[in-house]
């Protein structure tokens, strides 16, 4: 099961055996009769209320402190009720209580004209002594005290909502005092003091973890949903008021959390408005409705958010199970819509579920408490099962934002993508991880971060989900009323502004980054001293250097063991044009705390990469050998190749930097495992870079054998200018002298232009060479060098002595002479 419920709390396990022990036979009969024992409300401070009925059909309320897990009797009633509603106040010196007296059978046959039908309470429970009556009417109320804040001391005042079914609330203030021997009564005998909270509502929905009052009233075509936040210490404030597309025809209220009254729950469910709104604690606020299909078998539900979060699930029992990721809503793949077995929850199974508070789940009817959370486990067989590519990137996607970086889930998960890289169709698994793992572990550090970062390398999905029909639009931002407020509605009202004055696409991309990059990297050499350029890569070398106090251990893969010119060019740029994106919208941030989100998220990008290539290198046991070129690498080798070309093909995607030594390793690889036409194709190709360590490995440390030869032959014609002149001074051997001496004279020819020169007689061999072309060029060649033109000033050994003797010796080769 992909959603994991761990019961906070059973009647059966954390009830009925105190009820066994207290000899209450008739609560245990659950199976005949499931009124008997049932929850009625759960407090803010983690008490749950209960009710039962005794051996004498006595009607008793109890307490379960999810805390301390120890029962405490409350109140009993000498006749048979049935609790609507209860509450208590945070002291537990206060109970109040909403009860049906009789049903309208009862009413009917012994004419019961003149007694209200429904009654509602407040008692004195500490000890208990007075009773006073606070409704006597035909119609249901729920109850609910406020409570303060946690850890506040006990207080001589209780506030007391009152929700009627006449679509008004009402608050009661409730002073008491302290008597002898710790007795506590209510200190007025008259009525109450009383203030109207809202009228005409036809939904209301109570927050018990925030103490907020979330309601609904019908106006015109829409509905406007508002808020009221109680205080502890003051008078309750309209605080929040945003119009919803909703078009409400109810004629009955319809509560959330007041209370549970499974039987009257049931009967309303079917009539009224099903919606519910979550809140987080980083100023997330979403709404979920559901509204009725004139189609059969069509279920068709809303989900409002006034601001991106995490998941909301949409369960409908054997029926479907839809994970909404509501933190990026623009693509329906990041969402999971399962079916089947995969949508399977055993222990909600055609039941009556209400959620209390953010990832929780109440069965009524059981009466059970279930903390809700997305299993790992589950998720990552779904993420290996799976064949669509709309759930393979909505698991990926959901396993790294929900459960952020643990480095078991990253390793399965990279062991995945090493496995499936050439079936997912529609995106590349490594960039989705590479830059939805970034996401994850930059955002939480600072406010907006999430709205400026990458977290896809997807522009659009045009996809179908089997079965889901996905329609988005953008309502009208909420509008909040409230001074000096910190918390939830500080953060709210922050998003929201965000939102209101954001521009479209501030996710930062990387077009200038590879524009820039491929400018620089075409300059000449000379230029590479400018100021902008030592700036750069003074950016790398911090870059590099925090990344180096993360690791200490040594490496298993052999990476950041060279200097990469590209690389940290390309690192570099990315710090420069990254922090410029961020200072521009992050202004209030500051540059110190800038510069470190922007470091740490280019040495996390490198990180990652070389996790990955770790966690290949173990699965394939390899080791240092991929250096030594004398014989053909393993079938783990092909693999290890075959997923850093994916790696390469993923970082040109995003124009991404590698960690340094990346090609050096990639090209090793590819000279063990590939045949010469494969390996210079992918050469030409530019899946392979020629690198200065590799290339001169491979000179020294191979013999000159007929393939061999061949290969550095292949190689050599290959290296781009700079890079040849380094390293073909490591290859012994005729064909390179060849090749050297060829260059060497063009480079003379071309700089001598169109000058003339004169024909001295130049210091000649040693043996006299009466070969007349060659003794032409060869003087022609002394001449320009005297004249102060010397294109290899690197190499002393290179002159026009040493390319007529070069020339000498390839001809006696041909003609098959021996050279002496």
């Amino acid at each position: 099961m992909l959603l994991r419920l761990a019961p906070e709390f059973e009647l059966r396990r954390d009830v009925v055996p105190w009820l066994a022990e207290r000899g209450c036979a008739a609560a245990l009969d659950t199976s005949e009769n499931s009124s008997a024992l049932y929850i009625v409300n759960i407090e803010r401070n983690g008490k749950i209320i209960y009710t039962w009925k005794g051996n004498q059909r006595n009607t008793h309320i109890g307490l379960y402190d999810l805390q301390t897990k120890q029962n405490e009797h409350l109140y009993v009633f000498d006749k048979d009720l049935h609790i609507i509603s209860c509450s208590v106040n945070n002291e537990r010196t206060l109970l109040a209580v909403s009860f049906c007296q009789y049903t309208e059978e009862e009413r009917a046959s012994q004419l019961l004209q003149s007694v209200s039908k429904y009654l509602t309470l407040l008692i004195e429970v500490h000890p208990i002594n007075n009773v006073r009556v606070l409704k006597a009417v035909d119609s249901s109320v729920r109850v609910q005290f406020l409570y303060p804040v946690e850890g506040r001391n006990s207080s001589t005042e209780s506030r007391l909502l009152l929700v009627s079914e006449d679509k008004y609330i009402e608050q009661f203030d409730i002073h008491v005092v302290a008597e002898e021997e710790h007795k506590v009564v209510i200190q007025k005998s008259g009525q109450l003091p009383r203030a109207k909270v809202v009228d005409d509502l036809v939904w209301a929905q109570w927050d018990m973890m925030e103490q907020r009052l979330f309601y609904i009233v019908p106006k015109e075509s829409k509905s406007t949903l508002r808020c009221v936040q109680f205080y502890p210490d003051e008078n309750f404030n309209s605080i929040l008021e945003s119009h919803l597309d909703i078009a409400v025809n109810d004629t009955q209220l319809k509560l959330v959390n007041f209370g549970y009254d499974y039987c009257q729950d049931q009967d309303v469910a079917s009539k009224c408005l099903n919606l519910q709104v979550f809140t987080s604690k980083a100023g997330g606020l979403c709404v979920c409705c559901s509204l009725a299909s004139d189609i059969p078998h069509e279920i068709i539900y809303s989900i409002y958010f006034l601001h991106k979060d995490c998941y909301v699930a949409a369960y409908l029992p054997g029926q479907f199970l839809h994970l909404l990721n509501i933190q990026h809503p623009d693509l329906l793949c990041y969402s999971l819509f399962l079916t089947g077995e995969d949508a399977r929850i055993d222990t909600l199974q055609n039941c009556s579920i209400r959620s209390p508070w953010v990832s929780t789940a109440l069965d009524c009817e059981a009466g059970s408490l279930y903390d809700v959370s997305i299993s790992d486990s589950a998720l990552l067989q779904f993420l290996q099962k799976s064949k669509r590519d709309y759930e393979r990137l909505a698991a990926l996607h959901c396993a790294l934002l929900y459960f952020q970086h643990t480095e078991d889930l990253e390793m399965q998960i990279i062991r995945w993508i090493s496995e499936n890289m050439s079936t997912c169709h529609s995106f590349d698994p490594i960039q989705e991880f590479i830059i939805a793992s970034l996401y994850c572990r930059m955002c939480p550090e600072t406010q907006n971060l999430d709205k400026l970062l990458p977290y896809t390398s997807l522009h659009d999905w045009i996809g179908v989900v089997p079965g889901v029909i996905c329609a988005t639009d953008i309502i009208s931002l909420p509008v909040l009323e409230f001074q000096n407020s910190k918390g939830f509605w500080e953060k709210l009202n922050s998003n929201l502004e965000s939102v209101k004055y954001a521009e479209p696409h501030l996710h930062y991309q990387s077009n200038v980054l590879r524009r820039e990059w491929r400018n620089l990297s075409e300059e000449r050499e000379e230029r590479r001293t400018t100021v902008y350029l030592r700036n750069i890569f003074e950016n790398a070398k911090k870059v590099l250097s925090h990344l180096g106090t993360w690791d200490s251990e040594a490496r298993l893969v052999p990476l950041f063991e060279e200097e990469d010119y590209q690389q940290q060019l390309l690192m570099g740029l990315m710090v420069v044009q990254l922090k410029d994106h961020l200072m521009r919208h992050l202004q209030y941030v500051g540059k110190k705390k800038i510069d470190q989100i922007v470091l740490d998220y280019v040495a996390n990008l490198l990180n990652l990469v070389h996790r990955i290539m770790k966690e290949v290198w173990r699965r394939y046991q390899l080791h240092s050998c991929v250096f030594c070129f004398d014989e053909k690498g393993s079938a783990g080798e092909f693999a290890v190749f075959h997923i850093m070309s994916r790696i390469l093909e993923a970082a040109n995607g995003m124009c991404m930097p590698l960690p340094p030594g990346f090609h050096t390793l990639h090209l090793g690889l590819g000279v063990r495992c590939l045949p010469l036409h494969t390996l210079l194709h992918y050469i030409d190709n530019g899946v392979l870079q020629l690198t200065e360590t590799c290339v001169r490995k491979l000179l020294k440390d191979l013999d000159d054998t007929e393939q061999n030869e061949k290969l550095k032959f292949s190689i050599v014609m290959r290296l781009p200018e700079a890079l040849g002149q380094k390293v073909r001074q490591y290859w012994n051997h005729p064909i390179n002298a060849n090749l050297i001496a060829r260059k060497y004279v063009k480079l003379l020819l071309e700089k001598l232009g169109n000058r003339q020169c004169s024909r001295p007689i130049p210091e000649r061999l040693s043996v006299p060479v009466e070969f007349l072309p060659l003794n032409y060029l060869a003087n022609m060649l002394t001449e320009i060098e005297n004249q102060g033109v010397h294109p290899c000033e690197k190499q002393d050994h290179v002159n026009a002595r040493f390319v007529e003797e070069t020339a000498l010796k390839h001809t006696m080769t041909l003609l098959g002479l021996k050279y002496s």
